[in-house]
């Protein structure tokens, strides 16, 4: 019976030791993905792909495949060369024991004689722009710290960009106002893709282009590029910033899973193959609120109920024939409900407690692209987006008998919708040049009822917009973009030409100065133009100068200096510094007009060091200026004009074990106070409502804001999942930063609103 008893345990213990040997042997994963030229997007071939710090390499298919397999999971680079082209770094990858790693990597031919060495993260520079323009990744999202997996917020941490609301990831770009911002998916122009929109805003009033937070989650996104300014000519129809934002095509050999949960809410994504010979696949993603999911419990934060889910899919299906198709869809709800609730019995305390306000939303966007070489040198893209948007917002006074205070109640309602082809055909020429030629045709629909009917209106127009760009090199270091867009906008008759032109020199293998310039103009707000549609659209001129050096192949150093210059800016015809500069973000009746300028102008400096041996620093300063001219006739400073930025990002990662990874990541941002308009306390005690003086400048300069964040993750990894626990904390230290002021009729005075304290966010995450 011993005997037995000692056999039973060793087996037992051999076959756990077996398991255990078997579950260390499959920390492994897969590295795959093709490699294609970064402009036509023709697959190259005999490229070599290399693992970093091993022996690992292979070349490229005829497809422009590679693969390999049995790669140790963590951390790793590739390095990517083949003849005439330039070798290139892809650093910050991640890849986990149960999933796939899909890095497709986009080549620029060599310009130079000099072993030149391209440093990157895994998200390419599709724009082609030369300065001014940022790559984002996936991994970046999730890795730094409060984003809250949202790609705007994590662009807070980049030089010239301010956040204007802890509550929102609206963003102030060189001092410019959060509207001169273009959101696009799948390289469209589309609506306000932000749950939220009212969050943390002035009077709840929803805002142009920002929100709480993305609607697409980042288990969707794929290729991000962050541009703050001289933008090529393919972009039109944005003033100071475009978020271009590419969806993920799924994994089309193996079936993937995730599931997160935390005080964001719940997502769930899944994506796989349709057809694996085919190479055709599908990603789809859900989420729910975890307020939301409260809510339905009947739990509500002081009286407010707060509420958003999406939905979004992407089908790809590639063919030799007929060129690569992908279909997509997204779509999210969203609310805000406040009722006072007087959980402590002390009655109404703020003029916002007497009311009940109701806010709804709902986004959508649909689309197909279609992408062909119709030979090796030539590409032709297309795509077909519609996207729609409608705000609801009530705000009335609830019913109490026993007081006498009463406000008017307020309504409103807008809709607006883009339908958008496109046509693009990009060549590469056999002197190395290459051109971009094509056209957005977009029917654009707008209707609104705000402030009672106040001001209402319904319009649908066209609005075109060819393009033309030329990209050469003189000499051997020498490259140049020449091009020119045109935007012409049908409802008020106007048409723009807007030239556009870069100078970039090669100073060595690590080094380059570059210089750009723009001219770009942009459509006004719909409830402007409800009121006057023979307004023209703003224009704004660009110009910056760019030093870039390579530090190694860990980290990289940029100066960028440069300066706007605003024409045609909207200004009050009754209030002389009241311009389009200083506006709030969201419908507020006036009469407007033309007649204004501004100008921003200022220096960035920032340090990136690529996360290596578990360490990364992204440290950066900006000193700016931004003024406007209204009525007046002289320069003041305008809403946004902060003076300086500076932001500090720092992490490192410890990995415990083969299967354990601990991390943690600190942001500290300091930024110059921002600027308002005073309050007019006596006409708004006559209105019972914030009157601004808008016959002097913003008089009234908040303090400076400073916040620091702090993200904990913990990482484990086993042979069919991974999990990770993390925690941000959103303002470590409590800071007290100011919102905004406004004249509470209830109290009879002006109060201050400060922004969000410290909020902590757990989240649970799992690969399978």
């Amino acid at each position: 019976m011993f005997k037995t008893l000692m056999k039973l345990k060793f087996t037992s213990l051999l076959i756990f030791l077996l398991m255990g040997l078997t579950a260390f042997a499959q920390q492994t994963g897969t590295i795959r993905g093709t490699v294609r030229d970064a402009l036509t997007q023709h697959e190259l071939q005999k490229i070599t792909v290399k693992i970093v710090g091993t022996a690992m390499n292979t070349q490229t298919e005829e497809s422009g495949d590679y693969s390999f397999g049995n790669v140790p999971v963590g951390r790793l680079e590739l390095e990517i060369s083949g003849l005439g082209y330039t070798k290139q770094l892809v650093k910050e990858l991640l890849l986990a024991s149960n999933k796939e790693l899909v890095v497709d990597i986009f080549l620029e031919p060599s310009i130079t004689d000099l072993e030149e060495v391209q440093v990157t993260a895994a998200s390419p520079n599709l724009s082609g722009a030369k300065t001014s323009v940022q790559a984002i990744t996936v991994e970046q999202v999730m890795r730094f710290p409060a984003t809250f997996f949202d790609p705007a917020r994590l662009a807070f941490s980049f030089p010239g960009v301010a956040n204007t609301n802890d509550q929102a990831n609206n963003m102030s770009i060189r001092g410019n106002n959060p509207r001169g911002l273009q959101w696009r998916l799948e390289g469209m122009e589309i609506v306000n893709p932000n749950h939220l929109a009212n969050a943390g805003t002035f009077s709840d009033q929803a805002t142009v282009n920002g929100g709480g937070t993305n609607m697409l989650s980042a288990q969707m996104l794929g290729n991000m590029n962050f541009l703050t300014g001289a933008f090529p000519a393919e972009y039109g129809n944005a003033l100071s910033g475009v978020m271009d934002m590419r969806l993920r095509k799924g994994n089309n050999q193996e079936f993937e899973h995730t599931a997160q949960v935390g005080l964001i809410g719940v997502d769930l994504a899944s994506e796989g193959p349709l057809n694996k010979e085919k190479g055709s696949s599908y990603l789809i993603n859900y989420r729910y609120s975890f307020t939301g999911l409260l809510g339905l419990m009947g739990v509500t934060f002081g009286g407010e109920d707060i509420r958003f889910q999406d939905l979004a899919v992407n089908l790809s299906f590639p063919s030799e024939k007929i060129g690569d198709i992908t279909v997509f869809g997204m779509g999210g709800k969203n609310s805000n409900e406040f009722a006072f609730d007087d959980e402590e019995g002390t009655g109404p305390l703020e003029e916002k407690d007497l009311y009940n306000i109701n806010y709804n939303s709902k986004m959508g966007a649909a689309g197909i692209t279609h992408s062909k070489n119709l030979n090796p040198s030539l590409l032709w893209r297309n795509a077909l987006v519609y996207s729609g948007l409608r705000n609801e917002r009530s705000q009335f006074v609830a019913p109490d008998p026993l007081s006498s205070f009463y406000l008017p109640p307020d309504y409103d309602v807008t809709n607006t919708s883009k339908l958008s082809f496109s046509t693009i055909f990009m060549r590469r020429l056999a002197s190395g040049g290459r051109l971009k030629s094509g056209a957005y045709i977009t029917r654009t629909a707008d209707s609104l009822s705000i402030y009672n009917g106040l001001s209402e209106g319904q319009f649908d127009s066209w609005l075109i917009q060819p393009f033309l760009q030329f990209s050469g090199k003189l000499g051997s270091k020498v490259l140049f973009d020449l091009g020119a867009h045109q935007m012409n906008y049908f409802l008020t008759n106007t048409s723009t030409i807007e030239p556009r032109a870069s100078l970039s020199f090669v100073l060595g293998v690590s080094s380059q100065l570059a210089a750009a310039y723009g001219r770009h103009s942009q459509l006004l707000d719909n409830w402007i133009y409800a009121s006057n549609q023979s307004l023209k659209p703003t224009l704004s001129d660009h110009y910056v100068l760019s030093f870039d050096k390579r530090i190694g192949e860990k980290s990289n150093f940029r100066a960028e200096a440069y300066y706007q210059s605003i024409h045609s800016d909207l200004a009050s015809v009754d209030f002389q510094y009241l311009t389009g500069m200083n506006l709030r973000g969201y419908a507020d009746p006036m009469t407007l007009n033309n007649g204004a300028k501004g100008r921003t102008y200022g220096l960035e400096l920032n340090y990136n060091r690529y996360l290596d041996n578990g360490f990364f620093l992204l440290a950066n300063a900006t000193v700016y200026k931004s003024e406007s001219i209204g009525l007046g006739g002289t320069y003041f400073n305008s809403r946004y004009d902060g003076n300086y930025i500076t932001n500090f990002t720092v992490g490192k990662e410890w990995r415990f074990s083969k299967d354990r990874v601990f991390g943690t990541n600190l942001r500290l941002v300091y930024l110059g106070g921002f600027n308002d308009y005073a309050i007019d306390q006596a006409a708004s005690e006559t209105q019972m409502s914030t009157v601004f003086d808008y016959n002097q400048p913003l008089t009234v300069e908040n303090d400076d804001y400073f916040r620091s964040d702090l993200r904990i993750y913990l990482k484990r990894s086993k042979a069919k999942l991974n999990r990770m626990w993390s925690i941000d904390i959103q303002n470590l230290t409590n800071q007290q930063n100011v919102a905004y002021r406004y004249y509470d009729a209830f109290q009879g005075k002006v109060l201050t609103k400060y922004q969000l304290g410290m909020i902590p966010m757990l989240n649970y995450r799992w690969e399978f």
